[in-house]
C-alpha cells in the first residue's frame, strides 16, 4: 500500500492558518479606502501552515508593495499581526490588528490632504 499526501480533510494534515472574518473585514475595509484613493489596486491571500499574508499590489504584475502577516506563534511574543514593506522592513507589530493596520492608515491620510 504506497503513503498518499495528506488532504485537507486528512487528520494527520497541516493546519493552514487563516484570517478570521473580522480580520478580512477590517483589511479589506482598508484595501477598499486605499483604492479609492488611488494608491492600491491589487491584492493576494496566502494561507499556508506558519502564515496568513495579505498582499497588497501598485500594479497587479509587482511586487507586493505591503504585507499584512498572522502568525499566530508569535502571540506571546511580538505580537501575532505584522505590517511588512516593500523592503521587508517590519513597519509595526502587535496583537491587535486594528492598531497594526494604523501604519497604513497614516498613509491614506497624507494621501487625501
Amino acid at each position: 500500500m504506497t503513503s498518499q499526501p495528506p488532504t485537507p480533510f486528512h487528520p494527520d494534515a497541516p493546519e493552514q492558518v487563516a484570517f478570521h472574518r473580522t480580520e478580512l473585514t477590517l483589511l479589506m475595509g482598508l484595501y477598499g479606502r486605499m483604492v479609492a484613493a488611488g494608491e492600491w489596486r491589487d491584492y493576494g491571500l496566502s494561507f499556508l501552515r506558519e502564515v496568513a499574508v495579505f498582499s497588497v499590489f501598485k500594479r497587479t504584475a509587482e511586487n507586493p508593495i505591503y504585507r499584512v502577516e498572522k502568525r499566530p506563534k508569535l502571540r506571546l511574543r511580538q505580537g501575532q499581526y505584522a505590517v511588512i514593506g516593500i523592503d521587508g522592513q517590519i513597519l509595526k507589530r502587535g496583537n491587535d490588528l486594528k492598531q497594526v493596520l494604523r501604519v497604513l492608515e497614516r498613509k491614506l491620510i497624507r494621501v487625501v490632504d
